[in-house]
């Protein structure tokens, strides 16, 4: 998505901008390019500096309930200081990194309902500063990461939805203040051991944290069962995720565990297997049901009318726009 629009913290007449991307799909540990368009307007204008933002929406809990908001995540300036002249046209090329820890948005062209993810270009002009162009961005997974994703839909599981929590993961390498849950239902032969199961990748340029939880209905303890497992992306790519995953979870009917709140994640087995899962208390879900096979009905890629919320220090008061993506189900 591209659109044009003026300034308005700078009143009518002010410049106009467009960001335009040349790679609207990027992946974790990768670069967005692309050029800032600025269109001067009916006066000389000091331009302070150009800075691009990567923003996602954020599921937020407070109190006993929670919302959502608009967090930036990313900030690289583009440009310095420069006088963009009365209707002077003007091009910023940029090649921005992407986070190694950005969430997932998109695979195979689906995109994952729930998820939105976009660049923001800030223009300050005499200490004024407008927060205007918003472009969605679709991040596709890691091959490591695809890989794990993929030993899911072999297993018999159903994509439901992915969103992204604040917080911090306990005992993880996390970076940002939020890490993402992909959700799945369950096969059938399972259905009556565990509910939804829920996969977060914690991601650096050597490999990732996988950890999986599900919410456990049978055998010595109920409650929500945790999986760890530490892998480069080299031997993410060679190990047997179906069985990895399938004796991750034949074991929670078997083994038992400790306690702790949500939020609370133990320190399971690093570098060999999930080993035997560790058990939380319940914690009320964040999403209703409405997934179906494959990845799914596709929901509009915005988060229209959810507005505010303090993510990564910043109040932002944005809604995502853009065009919906149609898609059916797909294993992509």
């Amino acid at each position: 998505m591209v659109f044009k629009r003026m300034l308005g913290a700078f009143g009518v007449g002010a410049p106009s901008v467009d960001t335009v991307l040349t790679t609207p799909r990027t992946q974790p540990g990768g670069t967005l390019t692309g050029e800032v368009r600025l269109n001067g307007g009916d006066f000389d204008a000091e331009i302070e500096h150009v800075t691009l933002g990567l923003v996602a929406r954020v599921e937020i809990e407070f109190g006993d309930g929670e919302g959502a908001g608009v967090g930036e995540f990313s900030r690289a300036q583009v440009s310095g200081p420069f006088v963009l002249r009365k209707g002077e046209n003007r091009s910023i090329p940029f090649s921005i990194p992407v986070p190694w820890e950005t969430p997932i948005s998109e695979i195979g062209g689906q995109h994952l309902s729930g998820m939105a993810l976009g660049v923001r270009t800030e223009l300050a002009i005499a200490k004024a500063v407008d927060k205007g162009d918003l472009d969605m961005v679709s991040v596709e997974p890691l091959p490591s990461q695809l890989r794990i994703l993929q030993a899911f839909l072999q297993l018999g599981f159903h994509f439901k939805s992915a969103d992204l929590e604040a917080g911090r993961i306990h005992g993880s390498s996390q970076q940002l203040p939020f890490y993402q849950e992909i959700e799945f239902y369950p096969p059938s032969h399972h259905s009556g051991v565990v509910g939804e199961v829920e996969v977060t990748f914690i991601t650096n340029p050597g490999g990732m944290e996988v950890v999986l939880e599900a919410d456990k209905r049978a055998g010595r303890y109920s409650g929500d069962a945790i999986g760890r497992f530490t892998v480069s992306h080299d031997d993410a790519m060679r190990t047997d995720w179906p069985s990895e995953i399938d004796r991750w979870l034949s074991g929670l009917s078997r083994y038992g565990g400790h306690h702790g709140g949500y939020g609370g994640y133990g320190h399971g087995d690093h570098h060999g297997g999930f080993g035997h899962p560790e058990h939380h208390g319940h914690h009320d879900p964040h999403h209703g049901h409405h997934g179906g096979p494959g990845w799914g009905t596709v929901a509009a890629a915005g988060a229209a009318g959810l507005v505010g919320g303090l993510v990564a220090g910043e109040v932002v008061e944005e809604i995502f726009e853009g065009d919906d993506e149609d898609g059916g189900d797909s294993d992509w």
